[in-house]
């Protein structure tokens, strides 16, 4: 795909918990920057499920999503993702049928197969879910399997798509069941990942794909190639869908952008090393000890002027054919977030339209 095609932006956020912040103030900060993502023409404003981290206040995506949508007028809302292997997917399916009757049209159910937490805590996440292993009955040696394995993801999936209302989906167990009764709408099913295969998994189901290129991992490539590969078009898909994500800070100058990229980059650092340091004040993690090995870690993200960030996000819709970016903003503060995101629709909206540039490259060269 050409970088000349008009490509969406969209917006990735945490609910981040700064320094000597609270929850509540870090979910009042994620409203005000949807309604800030609303206003400036964003596609869609999407959410995460994590749990037991201090820095995180997304920790029930349906729940918040519901705010959200109360408090914004038409940017569609949705997760990113719910972490399926944590819940029941006749939960899940009811808590979006419920959110997409209540807000028609505006619903992204993504959906990804990570715990979104370490073992003890999503151990405790899904404690209630447990007895359910004994549906199965105890293995050869005895012992009782658990459902609710990654493992057993895909399975989980396609039930979740059946009691969505999926046509593909009619062979599926407990096929009465449906998520909410007399449902003209359902939420759009996307499948979130940063590997070979969920990319495999959502091409093979007809999937839309997002790809979490800002967790600074590599592969991006590789997995949008195999997707593309697998891909086999679906009731809900007649071509494939790709949406990648970047971790992006800009300001008015690059300096500026990277100091409030600052806290975001050392935190990266800290969680690579095994350490989970808070989200600290800029000046503050630039004084870190650790400040100088963030400093020069390589990372994905794009940090910059507006001119800057757009040539970023560019190239990586060059490179990858993305059909839409996502950008996750990670500051520690929410006016500077803002600012980023108003700075980039700006920018974003006065690239030369492909008729544009076309029509440029066509006109004769007068000579002076």
């Amino acid at each position: 795909m050409s970088t000349a095609q008009p490509v969406p932006l969209s917006v990735l956020d945490l609910a981040t918990v700064s320094e000597g912040g609270t929850s509540a103030q870090a979910l009042a900060e994620t409203t005000a920057l949807a309604q800030a993502a609303d206003r400036l023409g964003y596609e869609r404003f999407w959410v995460a499920e994590h749990h037991n981290i201090d820095t995180v206040a997304s920790t029930s995506p349906a729940v918040l999503i519901a705010h959200l949508a109360a408090h914004t007028e038409r940017i569609k809302l949705g997760s990113g993702g719910v972490m399926l292997p944590n819940h029941s997917p006749a939960v899940i399916a009811e808590q979006f049928a419920m959110l997409e009757a209540l807000h028609p049209g505006r619903i992204d159910l993504g959906v990804g197969r990570a715990p979104g937490s370490d073992p003890g805590t999503a151990a405790a996440v899904r404690s209630k879910l447990s007895s359910a292993a004994a549906v199965r009955g105890p293995a050869e040696d005895g012992s009782v399997p658990d459902p609710w394995q990654v493992d057993d993801f895909p399975s989980h999936l396609l039930d979740l798509m059946a009691y969505l209302g999926d046509v593909r989906m009619t062979d599926r167990p407990l096929m009465d069941f449906r998520a909410t009764p007399q449902a003209t709408s359902m939420p759009p099913v996307l499948l979130l990942g940063s590997s070979g295969y969920s990319a495999q998994l959502a091409g093979y189901l007809g999937l839309p794909f997002a790809f979490a290129h800002h967790f600074d991992g590599p592969g991006v490539l590789g997995a949008l190639d195999l997707y593309r590969e697998r891909f086999q078009p679906s009731a809900v898909l007649d071509e494939s869908y790709v949406m990648v994500s970047a971790g992006l800070v800009t300001a008015a100058d690059g300096e500026t952008a990277e100091y409030h990229a600052a806290p975001s980059l050392l935190r990266r650092w800290g969680i690579r090393t095994g350490r989970f340091w808070p989200l600290l004040h800029p000046d503050e993690a630039m004084v870190h000890p650790e400040w100088q090995r963030a400093a020069t870690m390589p990372t994905n993200a794009i940090v910059g002027d507006s001119d800057e960030a757009v040539a970023g996000l560019e190239a990586l819709a060059a490179a990858t054919g993305a059909d839409e970016l996502m950008v996750h903003t990670s500051t520690f503060g929410l006016p500077e977030r803002i600012e980023s995101l108003e700075l980039l629709a700006d920018a974003w909206s006065r690239r030369p339209s492909p008729s544009a540039e076309t029509d440029a490259a066509a006109a004769p060269v007068c000579a002076p």
